[in-house]
């Protein structure tokens, strides 16, 4: 098992968030232990000189092996959170996204590998299952903004 700590300075992120049938496709996110502590919808670091447009589209080809359309306006969120005692700092980008009917994303779990090779696993979730069913939310403050970012239901 790999173990994460946040870096120790302001990181800009974007993420994505493709709906299913109400449901929000989220990966999970582990403590040290390997037990599930929350969960967070895929993407990743903006690179020097990439648009989050870019990054975003990159994260999901690079995870997925999928081609995303990113549509509207993103919501800039800014996260402040701490990680196994670390304290990280991220400005994201969070964006609706959809992508082509493709069989290999049609399971309601999909695995993929970060470039660091550590497996990875996502599912679709209700938002308003989660809190209620002990899982939480990353980043904090979004669950807010997904009736913005195209949910289907209230947030």
């Amino acid at each position: 098992m790999t173990i994460w700590r946040p870096a120790q300075t302001i990181r800009v992120k974007t993420i994505g968030l493709p709906w299913r049938k109400g449901h929000l496709l989220a990966a999970e996110v582990p403590d040290d232990s390997g037990q599930t502590k929350g969960v967070r919808p895929l993407g990743g670091t903006v690179e020097f000189g990439e648009t989050w447009q870019q990054a975003l589209q990159r994260e999901f080809q690079e995870e997925l092996g999928v081609e995303i359309t990113i549509i509207g306006a993103p919501v800039v969120l800014e996260n402040i959170y701490q990680h196994e005692g670390q304290i990280g700092h991220e400005i994201i980008f969070a964006a609706q996204v959809t992508w082509p009917d493709t069989e290999h994303l049609a399971g309601d779990t999909i695995e993929f590998f970060e470039d660091n090779g550590l497996k990875c696993i996502a599912r679709w979730f209700h938002p308003d299952a989660l809190e209620v069913g002990g899982t939480e939310l990353f980043p904090t403050g979004l669950k807010a903004h997904l009736q913005d970012l195209g949910s289907p239901t209230r947030a």
